[in-house]
């Protein structure tokens, strides 16, 4: 794909993918979510370096993508929890093909 001419059609999809994906933070909120439902505070500390403006910023985005699902208890004070979802899950093959080429690219910058 990226050696041939390059389709009209690849280059919007891959578009539509990097629009829904794009940041430094989605797919480590994904990344953290793939092992169940989580709070946002939970979530915060496992996405270390991220702030609550930004979390919650996309946390709102990967909603609005149906990556994820925000679930409000009736409690008090309300509990939220967030989810994956399949669509979001069907990332797990990119996730994967992103972690061993972040391993090779490492190796071969930092030897």
């Amino acid at each position: 794909m990226l050696t041939g001419n390059g389709c009209p059609k690849t280059a919007l999809s891959i578009r539509d993918a990097l629009e829904a994906l794009e940041g430094r933070w989605k797919l480590l909120i994904l990344f953290a979510l793939s092992s169940g439902p989580k709070r946002f505070r939970q979530l915060s500390a496992e996405v270390t370096g991220i702030t609550d403006k930004v979390l919650s910023k996309e946390l709102k985005a990967l909603e609005m993508n149906r990556l994820i699902n925000r679930q409000v208890f009736d409690t008090f004070p309300p509990t939220v929890e967030y989810s994956i979802t399949e669509h979001g899950a069907s990332l797990e093959k990119v996730l994967e093909e992103l972690h061993y080429w972040g391993l090779a690219h490492r190796a071969k910058i930092i030897g």
